[in-house]
């Protein structure tokens, strides 16, 4: 190896050992030379010079900790003769212009998207399910089990297929080692043309933490429900846990005061029956999809993308 030990930063009183370097090895860099008072294990550190109580170990350029007692140059940094330091934090204002950019080569250009009553536009139109409180996250997952194949939005069709046939063939006997891997599967027809899809957004907060933490669900699920590429929400909520309806639905107006969409918030300690729960649930968001589906992409200005 060509070099034994490295300075990390020009300003450094320490060396950095490359290999394991034994005692009263003599060490040269850069024009100096090193007598190592003890063993130096590889990626361990020596001091470089005399040390005394309190003096400043610095590496990469700060101040990493001080000395304890005194040390020679040559020692070995240990966490018995160094103790943690670091420099006071020091905030440096940012001054930063932005210039915009020569856009005229795109003006009069247009795209295609959704428009909202509120003067947004959508690059796409999808449908919400969010539960105000992990507890939910169980009928959601039912939810999308009995919506996005009959919708035309799933995905993992092929692999259903593959299980089934693996289940033909062990129920007949057969060997499945031959049953092989087909990604080729045939595909509903999307149900609503104008719908890009249904989203789930399963989490695992709204209860058993803070109340501030609540808080920020909420207003993490209102932004989501309040995005241009939003055509509609349904809400699971349990009833009970921190992240009540009423704060989400303050939330919302307080992001967008003339928020419109439809909003389906089903509570299940007022439902008689999980099973009521997610039927009213399916029911409902299908007559909004209905509904979502009749908004067409229509040309809008380039400043709309969002």
């Amino acid at each position: 190896m060509k070099h034994k030990v490295l300075k990390i930063h020009p300003t450094d009183n320490v060396l950095v050992a490359l290999q394991d370097l034994s005692r009263d090895d003599v060490i040269q860099y850069a024009g100096d030379e090193y007598r190592l008072l003890e063993d130096i294990g590889a990626k361990h550190k020596f001091f470089i010079q005399d040390m005394k109580t309190g003096d400043k170990i610095t590496m990469y350029g700060v101040l990493v900790g001080r000395i304890q007692f005194d040390v020679a140059r040559g020692t070995r940094m240990t966490t018995e003769n160094t103790k943690h330091a670091a420099d006071p934090f020091e905030y440096r204002s940012y001054q930063y212009q932005w210039y915009a950019p020569d856009v005229s080569k795109f003006q009069g250009r247009t795209f295609n998207g959704y428009h909202r009553s509120d003067g947004r536009v959508g690059t796409a139109n999808y449908w919400l399910f969010m539960p105000t409180v992990f507890c939910e996250n169980r009928n959601l997952d039912v939810i999308r089990e009995a919506l996005q194949n009959e919708l035309g939005y799933a995905v993992t069709d092929k692999y259903k297929q593959y299980s089934s046939h693996l289940v033909k063939a062990y129920e007949n006997g057969e060997d499945i080692s031959g049953i092989n891997f087909s990604p080729v599967v045939h595909k509903h027809e999307r149900v609503f043309r104008n719908i890009d899809g249904i989203k789930f957004l399963n989490h695992q907060g709204g209860c058993g933490g803070t109340r501030q933490d609540a808080t920020i669900l909420g207003k993490l699920l209102a932004a989501y429900a309040d995005h241009p590429n939003v055509a509609g929400v349904t809400l699971l909520s349990l009833g009970c846990q921190n992240l009540q309806v009423s704060e989400f639905l303050e939330e919302l107006k307080l992001r967008n005061d003339k928020f419109d969409k439809p909003l389906y918030i089903f509570e299940q300690q007022q439902s008689q029956s999980e099973e009521q729960l997610i039927a009213e649930a399916i029911r409902q968001t299908f007559s909004g999809l209905i509904e979502a589906n009749k908004i067409e992409r229509k040309p809008a200005g380039l400043d709309k993308l969002t």
